[in-house]
């Protein structure tokens, strides 16, 4: 039975996300999509300690659920035609067949952000039905508390139910009011890529590459949209350097130790060129672009050394014109300190973030303090921080990281 609880997590992990999306595009009711696949995963709980694992797991739980439906529409007395011309079209179809379309994710997208849905519902909902996510890993990525995200979810799918909406990419003309929120989105599901808030692995690959794909869809729906085109530019500058992020035990490895023969020059390019789309459209940098600009001066550097940390500053100085937040002004406060005499301003920043209490629980601001701290040789203070940082951290890697930095400032 553990054998099979440790497949169904880790297929549900890699296909959860495709078996909904395919679900709610035949059924066309999001919140019964997530209900046919969890039943079909309770079927498999039940019948592959006796039957085996099936050759193609993903298609057999597909093909449970959909019969689940035809099962449980035939069932109601007021079945509509609607209802019964799918029943008639999804028990033609062969039972071993798993086809996932990739654009069923991105309708998934676009119906979790459909504009009859405040924006907090919009996100939070999509990240828990397109990414996977936990309310808890939710909750890290917004900011905010477990049951605000539970509360925002459960309001989200009741409001889409009731509205009856329909699951399907709008049409052109109402892209706008949802294109912030599906941006939004995707940008979330690659930072949790980038940097996993939990488990046992830093950098979660698929979670990554899934969100540069919907961008780089969304680039070709979307050409003379310069912030989808400054998003796709930002992952994939910062997707290059994925074999660089980790060493050979899976542990962070951070930029000014990494090799930069293993970046990916390929990707790096691409990410260039999605930058200089933005600029040919002559409408300036949004948000996104700008946080690719900062990427460039990375992936551009000859060495950490010979990066230009005064122009990032600036970029940082108009991202924060753009959207201030305080993950911005901290990350503007490590840029700070690499420059010429500012550590003891980039401290004194990271100091007045902690301060205001908008990062309280994260330990990005105690473990940005703690490398401050220990240029400035106030060796002790660093090693408090860092193993303080080390209690907030929620990615096992990550805390492991933490308490070793710590571990080398300790006393002989």
């Amino acid at each position: 039975m553990d054998d099979v609880s440790g497949t169904l997590d880790a297929l549900w992990r890699i296909e959860g996300s495709r078996i909904v999306a395919t679900l709610a595009r035949v059924t066309g009711d999001l919140a019964e999509a997530e209900d046919l696949a969890q039943e079909a995963l309770a079927e498999a709980l039940r019948s592959w300690p006796t039957t085996g694992v099936p050759r193609n797991p993903a298609a057999w739980l597909t093909t449970v659920a959909r019969r689940r439906a035809i099962d449980g529409w035939r069932r109601r007395e007021a079945l509509d035609d609607r209802r019964r011309s799918l029943a008639r079209d999804l028990a033609s179809l062969a039972d071993d067949v798993w086809q996932p379309i990739d654009d069923d994710l991105l309708r998934l997208v676009f119906t979790a952000c459909h504009p009859a849905l405040p924006r907090e519902g919009q996100v939070a909902l999509t990240l828990r039905v397109v990414a996977s996510l936990s309310t808890a890993e939710i909750a890290r990525l917004l900011v905010v508390s477990v049951p605000a995200v539970q509360q925002r979810i459960v309001r989200a799918k009741r409001t889409l139910s009731e509205a009856r909406v329909p699951f399907e990419v709008p049409d052109h003309t109402e892209w706008k009011p949802r294109l912030n929120a599906v941006l939004t989105v995707v940008y979330l599901l690659f930072t949790e890529g980038y940097a996993a808030t939990s488990g046992d692995r830093w950098v979660r690959r698929d979670l990554a590459d899934e969100a540069l794909r919907v961008g780089r869809v969304l680039g070709r729906l979307l050409p003379r949209e310069p912030e989808v085109h400054g998003l796709v530019a930002l992952m994939e500058l910062q997707a290059s350097r994925f074999a660089a992020r980790t060493d050979a035990a899976g542990d962070p490895v951070l930029l000014a130790d990494q090799d930069r023969r293993l970046w990916d020059q390929a990707q790096l390019r691409r990410g260039l060129a999605a930058l200089d789309r933005v600029d040919a459209l002559g409408r300036g940098r949004g948000p996104y672009a700008l946080q690719a600009a900062i990427a460039a001066c990375h992936a551009t550097a000859p060495s950490f050394a010979a990066t230009d940390w005064e122009r990032i500053v600036v970029l940082y100085d108009a991202l924060l014109a753009l959207s201030p937040g305080p993950v911005v002004r901290l990350n503007r406060a490590a840029a700070l300190s690499m420059t010429t005499d500012g550590t003891r301003p980039a401290l004194a920043e990271v100091e007045a973030i902690t301060a205001g209490g908008d990062l309280a629980t994260s330990h990005l601001v105690t473990s940005v303090r703690a490398e401050l701290l220990q240029r400035l040789g106030r060796t002790a203070e660093a090693r408090g921080e860092f193993l303080s940082a080390a209690a907030q951290a929620t990615n096992d890697r990550e805390r492991a990281w933490l308490e070793g930095k710590a571990a080398k400032l300790a006393p002989s």
